[in-house]
């Protein structure tokens, strides 16, 4: 069978939800960065992906269809559909955050400049033929420990390696995704690439409270990222105290959106061309659409509606697995901050969330200290969970 160019092939429901959330979060990661950073290339990579997405909803379509066999697990794949939906409606996000930068909608040149000092900057890197690294392993390039760069995914040719570990070999001609510190990165493009890296220069800005609008794009991106890893958290974990952070965090989104509509009416008087301030006003609709599809995932929990086991089957098995991890009193990490411990260089798990007594830290940072007691909500390869989990249990 062939519609739209798109020729079906039997795959399991599992396998074609854990990729489409693999690539759903890859391109919201890259589309936002490609826009701060002014990368062409790593939009044009968003737009590659955007076609990989367009097939696996096909085959997620067909694939559901054909799945149920009686009333009763036809209201179980409900909950996979919201699912896989939410994943489409991401991925059309992020190739729309994409498009601000490509089709030039509009932003303004001191947008970066006001930036707030990134502890992370994404980078791509295409491996050189003559490139030393070419045929090794990860583990043996050892980016992380010499550079602080964390490699998230590689493309060969048309495939992708999402969460690669210390064993995934690279070979010349690859691309490389990661992200780290800029000077880092720096060293890692250069081994990769054996060419300098080239980062836009900062243009002062003339744009008054311009820090404003750019804390609240940045702060956008922020949470929706946080709310979609959290909404597959509540998935995996039927949990409705999960689920329900999930809604506040879309309330938020929304909030800084009509922040960010409000400054840009405001300045659109105070400068030269004020369509140079629509790509803002993009960046914000599409952070919100995100954090809405987000609570669109949250919602089956939400509404209690009994989910299909291959669902929480397809999340746990995703290349970047979701892990919950209770931290012990007298672990490793009791009493110290992430960054002491190389949380995320040590185990690959990036923590997007701690759960306090009643509370919630919300995108812990380096400085941020683990205690006794905590709930650790993670992402990452499924090595680094149980890596991460030796680090939180007392000896």
């Amino acid at each position: 069978m062939d519609t739209d160019g798109i020729e079906y092939e039997p795959r399991s429901v599992k396998d074609t939800v854990s990729d489409m959330k693999d690539t759903s979060e890859l391109m919201v990661d890259l589309a936002y960065s490609a826009v701060l950073y002014e990368n062409h290339e790593i939009a044009k990579e968003v737009f590659d992906l955007e076609e990989r997405m367009n097939v696996l909803r096909y085959h997620a379509h067909i694939s559901l269809m054909l799945a149920a066999r009686n009333p009763r697990e036809a209201e179980q794949l409900v909950g996979i559909f919201q699912v896989v939906g939410a994943a489409e409606k991401i991925a059309n996000a992020a190739d729309d955050i994409a498009t601000v930068l490509t089709q030039n909608v509009g932003l303004p040149d001191e947008l970066r400049s006001a930036l707030p000092e990134a502890n992370e900057v994404v980078f791509r890197a295409k491996v050189d033929e003559e490139s030393e690294m070419g045929g090794k392993t990860l583990g043996e390039i050892n980016l992380e420990a010499n550079t602080g760069v964390h490699v998230f995914a590689i493309r060969r040719d048309t495939e992708w390696v999402f969460a690669p570990d210390k064993d995934t070999q690279v070979l010349r001609g690859d691309v490389l995704f990661g992200e780290g510190p800029e000077t880092g990165i720096r060293k890692a493009y250069e081994r990769a690439t054996r060419r300098e890296w080239e980062q836009e220069g900062a243009v002062s800005s003339d744009i008054e409270d311009l820090d404003r609008a750019v804390t609240a794009v940045v702060e956008m991106k922020n949470i929706s990222e946080l709310a979609v890893g959290l909404a597959y958290s509540a998935t995996l974990l039927e949990s409705e105290d999960i689920a329900a952070e999930v809604q506040a965090l879309e309330s938020k989104t929304d909030s800084l959106k009509q922040d960010l509509e409000e400054w840009v009416l405001e300045s659109a008087a105070r400068v030269d061309d004020p369509t140079e301030l629509r790509g803002l006003i993009h960046l914000a609709i599409s952070s919100e659409v995100i954090a809405d599809a987000a609570l669109e995932m949250a919602d089956a929990v939400m509404r209690d509606i009994d989910l299909h086991p291959v669902l929480a089957e397809a999340i746990r098995e995703s290349n970047e697995v979701i892990a919950t991890v209770d931290v012990d009193d007298e672990s490793e990490l009791d009493g110290h901050t992430l960054g002491e411990m190389l949380v995320e260089s040590e185990t690959g798990m990036y923590v997007m969330a701690i759960h306090r007594e009643d509370g919630w830290v919300y995108s812990p940072d380096e400085d941020t200290t683990v205690y006794g007691g905590d709930t650790l909500i993670a992402r990452g390869p499924e090595a680094g969970k149980e890596r991460l989990k030796e680090m939180a249990t007392s000896r």
